[in-house]
């Protein structure tokens, strides 16, 4: 078997990443992958980080042969993206990382918002991404380990009032810190982005990465256009740990395969 891209996240985080790569380029073959033994990776050590993706991406590798892994995971990214790189230098990788270029561009009080898990907003790789980009920024973090846990394990079967209850502590937060930008660093985020932003008003606005990440994306694999209307576009998951909530296999996947240890 062979692939053009694998998505690959602690759980949930990774799928609108994959579903706006579906959505720009349908003819691309995809797999999710979803290390939900391992969640949530943002509580672990920056080693544990590495050792557990280090792992999966050598699954990955010898059952999929995909041309490019997108580590749909900020937190994985920041910690173990270099070690992939190195460990498996003949295969494309792109990582995703808190988009704070974005967010300086569109900031006018100069005061940004990080929500992230806590192993995210503790990396130094923000502090170089904001001396990079954001320069003239106040940078406010929160790890919020609580609300990733609830997008996980409960989002997907609750209802739209409950989701922005969950919401409400984190955009309370960056309220009081006076930021008027609240960049979503951790993917699981963007289960519920939508909900995010009208808990915020108009008066914050919430930016993710996505767009930069499958941009980048197709733009290392090259062949987006290349194939024929109906050829290629298949779409399957894989996950090792606990099931998706059914809600998301009926929807979402086409089929199941459970990584054994």
């Amino acid at each position: 078997m062979s692939v053009d891209f694998v998505f690959l996240d602690s759980g949930t985080g990774g799928i609108p990443y994959m579903n706006f790569l579906r959505q720009k380029c349908p003819e691309a073959s995809c797999v999710y992958v979803a290390d939900t033994k391992n969640f949530p990776y943002g509580q672990k050590t920056a080693e544990q980080i590495v050792e557990s993706v280090l792992s999966i991406c050598k699954k990955i590798i010898t059952r999929f042969n995909p041309n490019t892994i997108i580590i749909a995971c900020n937190t994985m990214s920041v910690n173990a993206l270099d070690a992939v790189r190195k460990a498996f230098p003949d295969l494309n990788f792109v990582g995703t990382v808190p988009a704070i270029k974005l967010a300086a561009g569109i900031s006018k009080k100069r005061r940004i918002g990080l929500l992230a898990t806590n192993s995210t907003v503790n990396h130094p790789y923000n502090q170089k991404l904001k001396s990079d980009f954001a320069s003239d920024c106040t940078l406010i973090c929160r790890g919020d380990a609580d609300l990733i846990s609830f997008i996980e394990h409960e989002s997907f079967t609750a209802t739209k009032e409950q989701i922005k209850a969950a919401a409400l502590p984190a955009v309370d937060f960056f309220r009081k810190e006076d930021c008027d930008v609240i960049i979503l660093g951790c993917t699981h985020f963007l289960n519920i982005a939508s909900e995010i932003q009208e808990v915020c008003g108009p008066s914050i606005k919430v930016v993710d990465s996505k767009e930069g990440v499958v941009n980048h994306a197709l733009e290392v694999w090259g062949r987006c256009g290349e194939l024929p209307a109906g050829k290629g576009g298949e779409q399957r998951s894989a996950n090792q740990g606990k099931a998706f909530p059914s809600s998301i296999n009926q929807i979402l996947f086409n089929s199941i395969a459970v990584f054994a240890d």
